[in-house]
């Protein structure tokens, strides 16, 4: 992995995260929050980016390239698109990574550090309606990511509880001929 020094909160840099469809909605202020608790990532094909079973606080967007999720290392699922947003199951519920996720050719991502709330600009106690105001922004975008991948599971749940139910008719009738 090559990484970036967290980024600086500058007009161009903020230009950037605005072309994250997932990050439009963000006012300026929480953008240079935001730049300030992230790096870029730049991964070879097949490297790790999360582990699963690791307690980082690490959130990605994806800049560039493809990424693969393994379960017990079996693919459950892969993301190419850009500003799409992955590992914020942990972030959300404090739990261990639930899989791993790998590079899939050269992909680079937004890398935000959630733990570094510290190095957001500005004096806690002072900007706490704008900390918060910055934090519902963060756990709306991590909502309505896994409502839609709850969407998702959901539809292939049910086609292949309708294939495995065919599958057992087709066994049953196999084995009750067999019987006859």
């Amino acid at each position: 992995m090559i990484e970036s020094k967290y980024l600086k909160t500058n007009i161009q840099n903020i230009q950037q995260l605005l072309t994250i469809p997932a990050l439009k909605n963000f006012e300026t202020r929480n953008l240079g929050k935001l730049l300030s608790l992230s790096k870029i990532r730049k991964y070879a094909d097949g490297e790790i980016i999360i582990r699963e079973g690791d307690l980082d606080s690490w959130l990605y967007f994806i800049l560039s390239g493809k990424i693969v999720i393994k379960k017990d290392g079996v693919e459950i699922g892969s993301i190419s698109k850009s500003g799409e947003i992955f590992g914020e199951m942990r972030i959300i519920d404090n739990q261990s990574r639930s899989a791993s996720v790998y590079a899939e050719g050269e992909t680079v991502c937004l890398a935000i550090d959630t733990s570094a709330r510290n190095r957001m600009p500005g004096d806690p106690e002072e900007n706490k309606d704008e900390r918060l105001d910055f934090l519902l922004h963060l756990y709306r975008i991590f909502s309505e990511y896994m409502s839609s991948r709850l969407r998702l599971t959901n539809e292939e749940l049910i086609k292949t509880k309708k294939e495995l139910r065919k599958t057992k008719e087709r066994l049953y009738k196999k084995d009750r001929k067999v019987w006859e």
